[in-house]
């Protein structure tokens, strides 16, 4: 449901609650201007705003970021090893990885949970959204990533769109 009052009621709220914070006061005046911007501003900025797909199952998004955490975690691991080992054996490499994600907000998070993850970090998702003709089939898109230590590119492929494509995908049915 759009609210119209309320484009964005996280926004809304978020930006309530940082102005009080920012002011660290409860004072009528300090109440009244955060509810202007509460609302204003994200009534002004709407027009600006892509649409993104909803979140449609938020118990996902926990379980989503608890792997990522998990990952983080033994992906700093792995690295401490690699880095104070023999560097002769590094295998630094780009990998494409295919991506079945169209829309920004989930692909944007997509990167970001890759670069978040030590050992590995996005450098660019191709076709360029500028560059895809919105009259034709969308083309296959591709997420290129650099990877510290290359042990098996098809593992590591396998491994981003089961751990955090798929999971996307799910939260964001798209």
């Amino acid at each position: 449901m759009h609210n119209r009052l309320l484009p964005s009621p996280f926004t809304s709220l978020v930006l309530f609650t940082v102005w009080l914070l920012l002011n660290q006061s409860l004072a009528p005046i300090h109440l009244f201007f955060a509810v202007i911007l509460a609302v204003v501003l994200p009534l002004i900025t709407t027009k600006f705003r892509d649409k993104q797909p909803r979140i449609k199952k938020p118990l996902l998004v926990a379980r989503y970021m608890l792997r990522v955490l998990g990952d983080i975690v033994a992906a700093n691991l792995e690295v401490a090893v690699i880095i104070l080992g023999p560097r002769h054996k590094l295998k630094p490499a780009f990998v494409r990885v295919p991506i079945d994600i169209h829309h920004s907000l989930p692909l944007t998070i997509l990167a970001n949970t890759v670069s978040m993850t030590p050992g590995t970090v996005s450098a660019d998702i191709y076709p360029h959204d500028d560059s895809i003709d919105s009259s034709q089939p969308l083309p296959q898109r591709w997420l290129l990533i650099h990877v510290l230590n290359l042990s098996d590119e098809a593992k590591l492929i396998e491994s981003i769109k089961q751990r955090y494509e798929a999971p996307l995908k799910e939260i964001f049915q798209c």
